[in-house]
């Protein structure tokens, strides 16, 4: 998402407000687990050690929650590399979830930031080994709106080795992530120009260096993407039932996130089939 081409962005948001929600039939816990989800894979010190490289400016980081001492005391925890074990997402803590993933996939290095699309020159000068204040990538809403290092945010793209994928592993991260796409645009997660896509991105590097099968991997993504953007996936849900006569555990979440269904594009075709549901909030598209 180019920092200075927000209108698909704006023309969607209009179409959503112009819209009649209603509300979500019956139970919406399959599509967005009350109990929320345990991600496979491990923080450890990853939070530590993303504040003492100043991809994430610690003081900054906390002010974001200083009125939501729920999330404050999590946030803390999860930044003072206290947090063992396995982290868990709910529809509560997915924005302070979003952040880290935000700026893990922002930080940490991988081909796909080094030579994927968000270095095409057409979108804006091209960069040598991204020097020229990295070219065309400084110009996306993920790294332009990632306000939270220590300095700017391309000094730390793709410039910390905080996880490092084997061949097969990468290769993984790379098929997956060119099929998961988010509703805030038209790009997959394979051009991360926006936080969603950054987060999503970081995600998947994470679970590949567990090794997590590709299945698991899109059954997580759909998840975690229905808790950025609830009423999207509950009116999807809704569609898949009225539609197709298909319950929500019954989808197949590589199918559900690819771009026929959770791309803008794919969404607004969902919307003329079916009234959006009642929108339930989630995570913007900034800090």
């Amino acid at each position: 998402m180019l920092k200075n081409f927000s209108a698909l962005a704006f023309l969607t948001g209009l179409l959503l407000l112009g819209s009649t929600y209603i509300k979500a039939p019956g139970d919406s816990g399959e599509v967005l687990p009350k109990s929320g989800i345990v991600l496979p894979v491990t923080w450890d010190d990853l939070g530590r050690q993303m504040t003492d490289s100043g991809v994430i400016d610690r003081e900054k980081f906390l002010a974001l929650y200083k009125s939501r001492p729920e999330l404050a005391g999590e946030a803390e925890k999860l930044l003072s590399g206290e947090s063992t074990g396995r982290v868990k997402m709910t529809e509560e803590n997915s924005p302070v979830i979003l952040n880290l993933l935000w700026a893990f996939g922002l930080g940490n290095k991988n081909p796909i930031l080094e030579s994927g699309e968000m270095t095409d020159k057409k979108y804006g000068p091209a960069s040598t080994r991204l020097g020229e204040a990295g070219g065309s990538a400084s110009r996306f809403a993920s790294t332009g709106g990632w306000t939270l290092a220590r300095g700017k945010a391309m000094d730390h793209y793709s410039k910390h080795e905080f996880v490092t994928l084997t061949e097969k592993q990468q290769a993984l991260v790379d098929s997956v992530s060119r099929n998961i796409y988010r509703p805030c645009c038209g790009n997959s997660a394979h051009f991360p120009d926006c936080n969603h896509g950054m987060a999503m991105l970081g995600l998947l590097e994470l679970m590949a260096a567990r090794s997590v099968s590709e299945r698991e991997m899109y059954r997580v993504a759909l998840v975690v993407n229905s808790y950025w953007f609830p009423d999207t996936y509950l009116t999807i849900a809704k569609y898949m039932q009225e539609k197709k006569g298909v319950s929500w555990n019954r989808v197949d979440p590589k199918e559900m996130l690819g771009a026929d269904y959770s791309s803008g594009a794919g969404y607004r075709r969902v919307l003329q089939e079916v009234q959006p549901v009642e929108s339930q909030g989630g995570p913007g598209c900034g800090t």
